[in-house]
């Protein structure tokens, strides 16, 4: 076997190891609970979805308020050291923080925790974790578990398959809230204007239109 299908066959046995990972994750109750949650708060109440997380996992979470927003429920990534510093003040009542972190330990969240309850004592949280016996998870209002697959990374450590699982958790809560609100292209087509999926939209948006028949 050359050097080359060596590298080839090890990453088609990445491939495996993460799309079994995500076939994997264990789906329960919270999730539909996470969807009518941030419905509730955001969609018709007003709030907004506060995510947050650090290192790799601040990342997804920035990625997951992203992808909300462009999809009709606003939402801010905060991050859990800046909220120490003033930028806790983004919180408002009708919030719902939604927080990331593998090890359900990251002192960082915790401490964001305790700061949002003691600006607003019942503000709603849901976690994204690897351990469901995390103090996060048992604090959360509802914890979603990435079922804990072993990372990729050959030394174990990297964060590698676990943000996938919380990106594609993400996805979940992302799809499952659009469908609830009936989020249309129309509506996508508002709120992103430029590039590629912005002419995309639109024409999606008038093709709709075009098909409705009086």
């Amino acid at each position: 076997m050359t050097k080359n299908e060596q590298i080839s066959d090890r990453l088609k046995s990445i491939l495996d190891a993460e799309a079994k990972a995500i076939s994997e994750i264990p789906i329960s109750e919270n999730y539909s609970n996470a969807v009518n949650l941030i419905v509730e708060k955001v969609n018709r109440q007003g709030g907004k979805l506060v995510t947050s997380g650090m290192g790799k996992a601040g990342q997804i979470a920035m990625n997951i308020a992203t992808t909300f927003c462009s999809t009709g429920t606003p939402a801010v990534f905060l991050h859990p050291s800046e909220a120490q510093h003033g930028d806790l003040g983004i919180l408002q009542s009708n919030d719902v923080l939604l927080l990331l972190s593998n090890s359900g330990k990251t002192r960082e969240i915790l401490e964001l925790v305790e700061l949002a309850k003691a600006l607003y004592a019942d503000i709603p949280f849901i976690v994204i974790t690897g351990d469901p016996d995390s103090p996060l998870a048992h604090a959360a209002d509802l914890a979603l578990f990435t079922g804990a697959a072993p990372e990729v990374c050959p030394l174990g450590l990297t964060p590698t398959t676990s943000t996938t699982m919380m990106t594609v958790i993400g996805d979940l809560l992302v799809v499952a809230t659009m469908e609830a609100i009936g989020f249309t292209a129309a509506d996508y087509a508002k709120r992103h204007h430029g590039g590629y999926l912005g002419h995309k939209s639109k024409e999606a948006s008038k093709s709709a239109n075009n098909n409705i028949t009086i």
